[in-house]
């Protein structure tokens, strides 16, 4: 059975595709050779920045010979049926053989298809995979129609077994294929072949290539430390840094070099990400005080002079960088400490979003929110509106400009130099805090408020103007922001009625009322209707306003108030008219958000093995916009359906909610009016009134002091007396009265159970 290497060799291949490009052209050759009958052994793709190797491993030496037998038209059929079967199949009529069958004599066809050798079928795989390979972005070049990612210059493709070697022959727009490659550009450059993927690999290390992506990468991290701690220092972990370095270079030489003492006093981060982004280094620190005193590059080659001119290069182009990092840091630092105000007045000029305004009014309506969580994360109410005010601040400064990856980061050292608490410093870090599942969430009082506050401004926002997510599609990441809100909440165990909170008219009113409004192409062109629309936005009558009848009054209110000869009769007749659509956005905003919070909740809990249809039992309780208390419940009634009493109770509530629904339906009336222990008939009845009543005691001051575990307990309790009651007891009985007195026994069972939990929703 022979082996087959297979080299892409190319010009060099950006480092962000090469491991996708080298598992694509593992599975597009592996599955085409399966497909056409060529099984193997073992496959595994390698990759360097200018070639992509695939090594396969026991290799049948042609695909087997198949038999298929096809059943045709009847004996006697038209002709022209019979001749189209055989068109089909390929045969003649003589090559037919006719079969008695229930049905009658039919014809059948044997289809015999011969093997065919392992290169034959390597050759069409290979060309098919080179001139459909999924490239992000490819090129064409010369005058032939292939792209690729890079002028491709040679194919390498052999079978390799005890008889010896044989290259596939392919031609793909005049390259052809065959077994050399070459070295390393410049230390190596000769064409040299091979004749295994074994061969192969020690030739090319011979040649200064390092095949295996992983051996570059440890090879890298391995020298990087040596060299840092021989100094004293260490360097600064970037695994996604470490994979794009081992992508650029095929015979990787560590070097460290020195960074100019003018830099040192810069923040670390500024450091870190001016040589990460623009020179591909890896920072080197001090342990004792975290500074970045120094640098590691990866050469692609050995020098005489081991190394040094390459150094002294990347240090002059680096020292030129840092000029400018040190020289946006002390401009920015002036003027956070003269008046870091004047940044926030400038994103008055900088559009968060055409239909949500700008910057500055997005920092408005976040500094109010923040006032009013303040007292739910217990941070100071005053405090809170000034770090929402000053968190985005850093947006119009110099650095962020240049490193836009650095907001947040350096608003903390910005406000700290303006004179600011800490403590108000960091929640420019902080709030835009958890980024995904595996970022930390801020735990202090103030990161916490604004981070609330600053998430749940985008969710109402793009409500507001209908951009919500959909599909695989999300835009402006609210299922981010969405699971951002959840995981503080949780983690920081705050009690908090979601769906109040989005109504309350600072989040979600005005934005309806505004933006509905100002982006509406009918609208009258007059120069005093932007501002009565604001004026109307900012009235005190919406600021208690809890449902969509109150707002719909209170909007009434407002406009009669206004209705006078001093506005344009067409301002206040279009006013008017928009009423019904601004209630309608208003009143749908806050149920929608609110399903879409349990939507991502679902997602969420799914990594705790908690089953969707659990939470969803759990949302039917009242009070499932208190996110906290709503998975606590879910977390219990997970713990307990696991449990075999949970099981078989949630089986006993289905059957006694099965045999309600239908005799209600039947009788045409409700049995909810408590049933009578005095009709009961047998012990079993009895024991179920008393297990009732004492659980029904149980769950309610459980539930009344949040213990739901206890409240699941309770509940999964009742498990024996429902069994009992079911094994001794027929519900439907001829005698009216037990009939009905058993029936609202089954309502008091549903009433009991559900007031915990809706099992109905729970599956199977």
């Amino acid at each position: 059975m022979p082996d087959l290497l297979i080299e892409l060799f190319s010009e060099e291949i950006p480092a962000r595709m090469q491991t996708r490009a080298g598992e694509d052209l593992k599975k597009r050759i592996t599955d085409g050779l399966v497909e056409a009958g060529l099984t193997y052994a073992g496959a595994a793709a390698l990759t360097t920045p200018r070639r992509l190797t695939l090594a396969v491993e026991g290799l049948l030496a042609e695909s087997p010979t198949i038999r298929e037998e096809r059943k045709g038209p009847k004996v006697g059929a038209p002709d022209k049926a019979i001749e189209g079967f055989l068109r089909g199949a390929g045969l003649t009529r003589d090559q037919l053989e006719e079969r008695d069958t229930p049905k009658g004599a039919v014809y059948f066809a044997t289809i015999e298809k011969a093997g065919r050798p392992a290169a034959e079928i390597v050759a069409e795989v290979l060309e098919a995979t080179i001139r459909n390979f999924p490239w992000p972005k490819s090129m064409r070049w010369g005058s032939g129609p292939l792209r690729w990612v890079r002028p491709l210059h040679s194919i390498l493709c052999i079978l390799s077994d005890e008889a010896g070697v044989q290259v596939v022959p392919l031609d793909v727009d005049g390259i052809k294929s065959g077994d050399t490659t070459t070295g390393h550009r410049f230390m190596a450059p000769n064409w040299f072949a091979v004749t295994s993927f074994d061969d192969y690999a020690a030739k090319l290390k011979r040649a200064f290539v390092v095949l295996n992506p992983a051996d570059r990468v440890e090879h890298i991290w391995n020298d990087a430390q040596n060299m840092a701690f021989a100094a004293g220092l260490e360097v600064v972990d970037d695994k996604g840094l470490l994979a794009e370095v081992a992508g650029l270079v095929e015979w990787p030489v560590v070097l460290m070099g020195q960074i100019d003492d003018e830099f040192l006093e810069l923040p670390p981060e500024v450091l870190q990400t001016s040589m990460k982004e623009h020179q591909k280094f890896f920072s080197v620190s001090n342990p004792k005080t975290g500074r970045i005193e120094r640098f590691i590059t990866v050469a692609n080659r050995e020098t005489a002079d081991n190394g040094a001119t390459i150094l002294a290069g990347n240090q002059k182009v680096l020292s030129a960088r840092l000029a400018d990092a040190k020289f946006f840091w002390e401009n920015d630092l002036r003027v956070a400490k003269s008046d870091i105000a004047q940044w926030t007045r400038a994103l008055e000029n900088v559009t968060f979003h055409n239909k949500l305004g700008t910057q500055a009014e997005r920092i408005d309506r976040i500094a109010a929110l923040a006032r009013e969580l303040a007292p739910v994360t217990g941070a100071d109410a005053d405090q809170a509106e000034k770090a929402a005010r000053l968190a985005k601040a850093d947006l119009s400064s110099e650095m962020v400009y240049e490193f836009p990856e650095l907001q947040g980061l350096m608003g903390r050292y910005y406000i700290e130099a303006a004179g600011e608490d800490a403590t108000v410093a960091a929640v420019a870090q902080e709030h835009y805090s958890p980024l995904g599942p595996s970022d930390d969430v801020p735990t202090a009082p103030l990161s916490v408020t604004v981070a609330l506050a600053d998430k749940l401004d985008t969710l109402t926002g793009f409500w507001a103007i209908d951009e919500k997510p959909t599909g695989s599609k999300d835009p402006f990441a609210l299922r981010r922001a969405a699971l951002g809100v959840i995981r503080l909440v949780l983690e920081n165990d705050l009690r908090i009625s979601i769906e109040g909170l989005l109504e309350d008219h600072s989040k979600a009113t005005k934005i309806a009322i505004f933006e509905s409004w100002k982006s509406d192409a009918s609208r009258p062109n007059s120069p005093e209707l932007v501002p009565f629309i604001e004026w109307v936005a900012d009235r005190p009558e919406f600021r208690d306003v809890s449902d969509a009848q109150d707002y719909s009054a209170a909007l009434t209110e407002v406009f009669n108030k206004i209705a006078n000869e001093e506005l344009d009769a067409s301002i206040v007749e279009y006013a008017f008219s928009r009423r019904g659509l601004v209630l309608e956005t208003f009143s749908k905003i806050a149920p929608s958000l609110a399903t879409f919070f349990h939507d991502r909740l679902k997602v969420f809990l799914r990594d705790e093995g908690i089953r969707h249809d659990i939470i969803d039992a759990c949302i039917a309780i009242e009070g499932n916009d208190d996110l906290n208390l709503l998975v606590k419940r879910a977390r219990a009634l997970n713990a307990v359906i696991a449990t075999e009493d949970g099981e078989n109770l949630v089986q006993g509530f289905k059957r006694a909610n099965n045999i309600l629904t239908q005799a209600e339906e039947k009788d045409g009336v409700e049995y909810s009016y408590g049933a009578d222990v005095k009709f009961a008939e047998t012990d079993s009845e009895k024991a179920l009134f008393v297990a009732l009543d004492r659980a029904q005691g149980e769950i309610n001051a459980t539930l009344k002091d949040e213990d739901f575990p206890a409240a699941m307990s309770a509940m999964a309790a009742l498990r024996g007396p429902v069994d009992a009651f079911f094994e001794d007891v027929q519900v439907n009985t001829d005698n009216d009265i037990l009939r009905r007195n058993r029936l609202n026994l089954l309502s008091q069972i549903r009433q009991v159970c559900s007031s915990v939990a809706d099992l109905s929703k729970i599956e199977g």
